[in-house]
């Protein structure tokens, strides 16, 4: 059973990059984050199967350069409200097996709360100096009421009848009912790392900063959110904002193995 991003019906395949120009160490987003989040909300909606953009290949690869794993942030600066519902966007808008979305996204806002996480993530201060901090929990099974919720959904956003779904539905349960346990876990957490991808990659191209974190106690996070109540478990960590000009890390050069070392034509 193919166990990668599952097929889903009525789906036409559409890519995209925002366009970004670098500005003294940071990116301005040149649509702006409403234009992103407009164009979200519209995208079900668009007969277009390709989208056009102004952005260049050239003006992805400087966002991902200039991007960095900081490992200091600075705490003064805020990302803008408009600006991170563009990022949260992102995360909805990633792609997942089955279109499934065994995931929940919490934003830690509150400083209490956000201290208590830090003393289970070994003291890191990103947990902490960030503007944001996302956790990215999953579903640590799957069930049948899963399946069911999904495909309310896809009749509700595609005005289908439930029962033109049900070939559909069957081939999930299928899947899920020869799954063990432990495996489904592990598949929903690889669906988890496909959205912090997309919040990554669309923060560097508005030039906010992130940095991945999975030096924490899972067990102690989940007690702090309540998230086994709600049926979810954390799965990484994500702090957001912008570096602090004392973080050596982010001017040296990135240690990459050479193209042809990593990628095989075939």
């Amino acid at each position: 059973m193919k166990t990668g991003i599952g097929f889903r019906p009525g789906r036409t395949a559409r890519e995209t990059c925002i366009h970004g120009v670098r500005t003294n160490e940071t990116l301005t987003d040149v649509h702006g984050p409403s234009a992103i989040v407009a164009w979200a909300t519209s995208r079900a909606r668009s007969e277009k199967t390709t989208m056009q953009t102004q952005s260049t290949p050239s003006d992805l690869l400087k966002a991902l350069s200039w991007r960095a794993a900081v490992k200091s942030f600075d705490s003064t600066r805020k990302i803008p409200a408009e600006t991170f519902a563009a990022l949260e966007q992102a995360m909805v808008l990633a792609p997942s097996s089955f279109g499934l979305q065994p995931w929940r996204f919490v934003v830690v806002g509150d400083a209490e709360v956000r201290g208590r996480i830090r003393a289970a993530a070994w003291n890191q201060s990103q947990v902490t100096d960030a503007s944001h901090l996302v956790v990215l929990a999953r579903r640590p099974t799957m069930t049948g009421d899963d399946v069911e919720r999904h495909m309310r959904r896809i009749c509700e956003v595609r005005n289908v009848e439930r029962q033109t779904l049900n070939g559909y539905a069957g081939m999930i349960n299928g899947f899920i009912g020869g799954s063990i346990k432990d495996h489904l876990s592990e598949w929903n957490a690889r669906q988890v790392y496909i959205a912090l991808g997309f919040f990554m990659l669309a923060a560097a191209q508005l030039g906010v900063d992130t940095c991945p974190l999975e030096g924490f106690n899972p067990e102690q996070v989940d007690a702090i959110l309540g998230l086994p109540a709600i049926g979810y478990t954390s799965t990484v960590l994500v702090a957001a904002g912008y570096r602090s000009v004392d973080d050596p890390y982010t001017k040296q050069a990135k240690v990459r193995y050479a193209q042809a070392q990593v990628i095989d034509r075939r």
